[in-house]
């Protein structure tokens, strides 16, 4: 009762916030949330959206990339790395992961502009697929 109760009044967080403190001592206990929620951009009839788990695809690093999904057939077009993370093998490589927190439309272009979870902003052109600091 008491953990409904708190899933009510304060989200899922909470509960897992409340689940922790009440593990034993000693207990593993997650290094770092999850990668947020990102809107995705439409430009064109193209779904720009983050794509956070890269490593399960083979792509070396978790975080840093967007996928072009073709809105008329939901297929994905391509994957592009946005910057890159280099992994020190002294840290745990999930404390290190860094994630895409918002993708825009720029004004007056076709253009995005991508920020990460350090506030590092970058430009991307979808036609090019060009990146470069913002």
């Amino acid at each position: 009762m008491k953990r409904r109760a708190l899933l009510l009044a304060g989200g899922l967080a909470t509960v897992a916030d409340a689940m922790a403190q009440q593990a034993p001592a000693g207990a593993p206990r997650a290094k770092r949330t999850g990668p947020p929620d990102v809107q995705p951009v439409t430009l064109g009839g193209v779904r720009y959206e983050a794509l956070h788990w890269g490593r399960k695809r083979g792509l070396g690093q978790n975080g840093g990339f967007i996928m072009a999904i073709d809105m008329a057939s939901g297929r994905e077009l391509w994957v592009q790395r946005i910057y890159e993370i280099r992994y020190s093998p002294d840290m745990e490589p999930d404390v290190q992961d860094r994630f895409i927190t918002a993708i825009r439309k720029r004004m007056f272009s076709n253009t995005l502009e991508i920020t990460d979870e350090a506030g590092h902003r970058y430009r991307f052109d979808p036609a090019t697929r060009a990146v470069s600091p913002h």
